[in-house]
């Protein structure tokens, strides 16, 4: 696996601006962008820690390929919020990949038996492979928009095929090239009723565990890890960088110790956060099948943890990032790349603050 996803793949993917072909076979055929779905739908129907792990690992490997995983799979995970004749048309391609955006960029016109659509939605992951795109509406009813019990304009989500929707070559970023995370948009389409779906757990369609899992807390987790996976990968990186750097031109015996103390002291940081975090994530999910429900606290926890641990994250980099040297500037570099690519996802705005 190691050879396949290697620093060479990597150059070729950020290239090419998305996943390379030996990437994407290796994925479908493990299943990893149907980490979530159920097996009677060709998924894995993996627990929230198993999953999550995967997705960290994935991370490590390259970022961009962790990440693209990561949203499809989450993407994928609205298969227990659709209705069971679209969720045996969408996931009977064994190649399905869902690809979308949190953005709430489109109105959704009610007509007697479908939804006239138009919108435009940014930061689709995996956007170049993907079968169908998610999106969020707001929904209006001649000529104005329908509101919730709350007062606020009425949002579902909504499944668009690859055909129905205009890809916009938007994504011009320093990292996460490989992604390919792109805008798309789309035109007064005629969507049926049946493809529009709320991601709440009252509205489950099916009765799994994971279905239950507030949206919230589940992509806040998803993508700690991603940043763990990341931040573990440009430690391993940096380190290499300075003992490259020691053959070249030996540091004395006190900066030598200097680093060394601050190496093992950041590892053992993001090892005791990553444990805390996973016994956390452990913890929710035993309640979760246990009540089929999670309490505000359990919520609050993972939201938390993973707040706090992509903290530890940029805090570990930024400390140990100058010993790297030049190196790290090199944009050619496996480290920068990987450098580039760890400061790009952590802008993500669901993880900015700590609280």
């Amino acid at each position: 696996m190691d050879t396949l996803f290697s620093d060479q793949n990597a150059q070729k993917a950020e290239k090419l601006g998305s996943l390379i072909p030996e990437w994407l076979d290796k994925i479908y055929a493990e299943n990893w962008f149907k980490l979530f779905v159920p097996k009677a739908n060709g998924g894995l129907a993996l627990g929230f820690p198993e999953a999550l792990a995967v997705e960290e690992k994935l991370a490590q490997l390259d970022g961009s390929l962790g990440w693209t995983v990561t949203l499809c799979a989450g993407a994928g995970w609205f298969v227990g919020f659709l209705e069971d004749s679209l969720r045996k048309e969408v996931f009977a391609d064994p190649k399905v990949c869902l690809a979308g955006s949190g953005f709430v960029g489109g109105k959704a016109e009610i007509r007697p038996d479908s939804y006239l659509i138009s919108g435009h939605w940014t930061y689709a992951s995996g956007a170049v492979h993907a079968t169908h795109f998610t999106a969020n509406c707001e929904i209006w009813d001649k000529g104005k928009v329908v509101l919730d019990p709350e007062g606020k304009p009425l949002v579902k989500a909504f499944i668009l095929k690859r055909t129905e929707v205009e890809i916009l070559d938007a994504w011009h970023y320093m990292g996460m090239v490989a992604t390919g995370s792109h805008a798309f948009k789309t035109s007064e389409l005629t969507v049926p009723r049946n493809r529009s779906f709320e991601i709440l757990p009252e509205r489950a369609k099916l009765s799994e565990p994971i279905y239950q899992f507030p949206f919230m807390p589940f992509a806040e987790a998803t993508l700690a890890v991603n940043i763990l996976g990341i931040s573990l990968h440009v430690i391993e990186l940096i380190q290499a960088s300075f003992w490259q750097r020691h053959e070249r031109k030996p540091f004395s015996a006190d900066q030598l110790a200097y680093f060394i103390r601050l190496a093992k002291k950041s590892e053992k940081r993001l090892q005791k956060i990553r444990a805390t975090f996973y016994k956390k994530v452990e913890k929710a999910w035993k309640e979760l099948e246990e009540c089929n429900q999670l309490s505000l606290t359990s919520q609050q926890s993972i939201s938390k943890i993973s707040r706090k641990m992509t903290g530890r994250c940029r805090k570990v980099t930024a400390a140990l990032y100058p010993f790297a040297g030049l190196e790290a500037a090199k944009t050619e570099t496996e480290l920068n790349r990987v450098w580039r690519d760890f400061n790009t996802v952590c802008q993500h705005s669901l993880l900015t603050f700590p609280f």
